[in-house]
């Protein structure tokens, strides 16, 4: 398709005022992806709806990582696919609907078997050619598959204004690095991500800057393995996450920088460094470890032992003090005993965690563990799960609780839900409401902690000044 006429389709579709809804199953990186989607297809004019009902266009941005993933995109494509039918029995022509994401990289073919009416397939690595895409299946009248990993960044791709684009939103994410090079007995990413990539410095630093000049006051930095970002710096060499993240402190407005997902492997000195030294980057590091057995994290091929993941949490500790660890856990890999889940359970004993997310182990087709022997029975992994979210749920009321006669820092970022009442979000993540006028929304302000509910902590705002 010549630039030519995409050209011609975007002023086409700019005239006719056509609408978009995007879907977002999975992870944070996702929701930046979906966002990205909106931005590229802006030209197009198309603007976004809240609801499929209201699209002229369709994207499902799917997520491989859970069980059952496919089947859930295949169960929304039938609901979409009756949706667009009864819009145009009404007169509002054919909803155009596309399958984007890590299940349409994977199963890409499937999807054009099992739902032929489907226009677009894309993988998460090409959504800069959907305006290309979208006049490809306007003139072709069948699906459109791109699920390749080209050789260009799609960042380099994006419109210029996409950024500014933050609704009026204090907190952001802003993707750094995609893929994965580990290869996870359990994982599909490396296979529906491609190999690790990082932006280069400028690249993420203007859109940090557009983001900043939009009211962003918080930035989550992310990537599968986002402490691996190695981008180029403009003068020949290779930055780190921690020479990015002074740089991106230093831009006006953002005083708060969080970064995810993180893998023991790639926390360097310099990184803990930056957390003793670098007071935007907030006190809340998410770490998966997914075990604490030696035994499974090497038939998970996590590259890392049990005791070098203790060790990495020791000196970071010891660099910050008031550091909160979150992390993910996986119960039930095969070959998983008793003792194994012990070793886990005594891992997080020791430790200590804020927040974790665990799940019991679900095979994904072509990962090596999916063919494992020794899968372990269902109900065994129900009850490792359930007892290993028990002591998790235990240590998080723990750390809130603690909360309690200290006073945090707080971003408000929006009214609250009783009259005359803000919320924010304090450095560890946690929801914070107080009483307070409205104009703190946008600063940060000192709250002494009085009370903790189920799902936030309740305070009172200190005199001190609020920094903007």
């Amino acid at each position: 398709m010549t630039s030519d006429i995409i050209r011609q389709e975007s002023a086409n579709k700019a005239g006719t005022g056509k609408t978009l809804h995007v879907i977002t199953w999975g992870c944070q990186m996702n929701v930046y992806d979906s966002a990205r989607m909106t931005d590229v297809l802006r030209p197009l004019g198309y603007r976004p709806v809240e609801a499929a009902e209201e699209a002229d266009m369709v994207i499902l941005n799917t997520c491989h990582i859970r069980e059952r993933a496919a089947e859930k995109v295949f169960s929304e494509l039938g609901r979409l696919r009756k949706l667009g039918e009864e819009r145009r029995a009404a007169g509002h022509g054919r909803t155009v609907i596309a399958v984007a994401g890590c299940v349409a990289q994977a199963e890409g073919e499937e999807i054009l078997a099992r739902a032929p009416f489907v226009d677009i397939i894309l993988g998460p690595q090409t959504y800069h050619r959907l305006p290309e895409m979208v006049a490809r299946a306007a003139r072709a009248g069948g699906a459109v598959i791109d699920t390749d990993f080209p050789a260009e960044t799609k960042f380099d791709f994006l419109p210029a204004e996409a950024a500014p684009q933050t609704d009026g939103n204090l907190t952001a994410f802003l993707t750094i690095q995609e893929g994965c090079d580990k290869f996870c007995s359990f994982c599909v990413v490396p296979y529906t991500r491609g190999a690790e990539t990082s932006r280069p410095v400028a690249s993420v630093l203007a859109e940090a800057r557009r983001m900043a000049a939009g009211g962003v006051r918080e930035i989550t930095l992310l990537g599968q393995n986002v402490n691996a970002y190695h981008g180029e710096d403009g003068s020949g060499g290779v930055a780190t996450l921690a020479g990015l993240a002074a740089e991106l402190a230093a831009i006006p407005g953002i005083g708060r920088i969080r970064y995810t997902t993180s893998h023991p492997r790639d926390v360097d000195q310099s990184l803990i460094d930056a957390h003793r030294d670098n007071r935007a980057l907030m006190p809340f590091l998410h770490l998966p470890v997914q075990s604490g057995s030696d035994r499974i994290l090497k038939a998970m091929n996590r590259g890392h032992t049990a005791e070098a993941y203790r060790d990495v949490v020791r000196r970071l500790r010891d660099a910050r003090p008031d550091l909160a660890l979150s992390s993910d856990f996986i119960v039930g890999h095969p070959g998983e005993t008793d003792e194994d889940f012990e070793a886990t359970m005594r891992l997080i004993r020791e430790i200590g965690f804020a927040q974790a997310f665990s799940f019991k182990y679900s095979p994904r087709p072509g990962t090596p563990a999916a063919g494992a022997p020794l899968q372990v029975d269902e109900a065994v992994k129900d009850r490792r799960l359930q007892a290993l979210q028990a002591l998790l749920r235990e240590q998080q009321d723990a750390f809130n609780a603690d909360m309690i006669g200290r006073t945090l820092p707080v971003l408000f970022t929006a009214r609250g839900r009783k009259p005359g009442q803000i919320a924010g979000r304090s450095p560890y993540l946690q929801a914070v409401h107080v009483d307070g006028p409205e104009t703190l929304i946008g600063q940060t302000a000192p709250v002494l902690i009085t009370q903790r509910n189920s799902n936030s902590l309740g305070g009172v705002l200190k005199r001190e000044r609020a920094c903007a």
